[in-house]
């Protein structure tokens, strides 16, 4: 299985890691549940990675409205902390493919200073843990194939789940945890406005 961790003991490797940009930092990155607290560092962060230009990103307002949406699940929104400072943020909330309850992942951010330095993956490996110890059947999230795929996020068409909007295409996917079969189109909290 695919961990999508650089095997660190390959010197080689390692050379080819930062040749290609990947910065690897070492100050420890601890991983928790988000605390009402952290929402102004939260919103900070989402802002900071999803800024393109000078009005506030949508991200923003949808992970504010996120924070009081009836599908907020606590367990599952979680920030990334360095150096006692909110470095990143990810949270996934109640939706259902068709009647099955599953959790939907937007947004994943992480502060400009601490990207390409495994910091959004620790969220995700996290996330992936905590959705396993609660025998969520599956996650779903709209993202770039390329990033997700190193935690085994797949088209989610290719399970049977079908995106909110059919034009997400491959780029909206899925990560199955049962054995069980579930299918269906996916519903988002109400917050997506979906």
């Amino acid at each position: 299985m695919h961990t999508g961790r650089p095997d660190l003991r390959d010197p080689a490797r390692s050379t080819d890691l930062c040749a290609a940009g990947q910065v690897w930092d070492t100050r420890p990155v601890r991983i928790r549940r988000e605390q009402p607290s952290d929402r102004p560092d939260v919103l900070r962060v989402v802002h900071e990675a999803f800024e393109s230009g000078p009005d506030e990103p949508g991200e923003v307002a949808l992970t504010r409205a996120l924070f009081d949406d009836p599908g907020h699940i606590p367990e599952f929104s979680l920030v990334a902390v360095v150096s006692g400072d909110v470095a990143g943020y990810v949270i996934g909330t109640r939706g259902y493919i068709g009647d099955t309850p599953a959790v939907g992942i937007a947004p994943l951010a992480v502060a400009r200073a601490h990207q390409r330095r495994g910091v959004g993956s620790a969220l995700m490996w996290a996330l992936i843990g905590a959705a396993q110890a609660r025998h969520e059947p599956a996650l779903v999230l709209l993202g770039e194939n390329a990033y997700y795929e190193r935690f085994d996020f797949a088209p989610a068409s290719r399970n049977g789940i079908e995106a909110p909007v059919a034009s997400w295409g491959r780029h909206f996917q899925a990560l199955v945890l049962t054995d069980n079969p579930v299918a269906g189109r996916f519903r988002y909290a109400a917050a997506f406005g979906l």
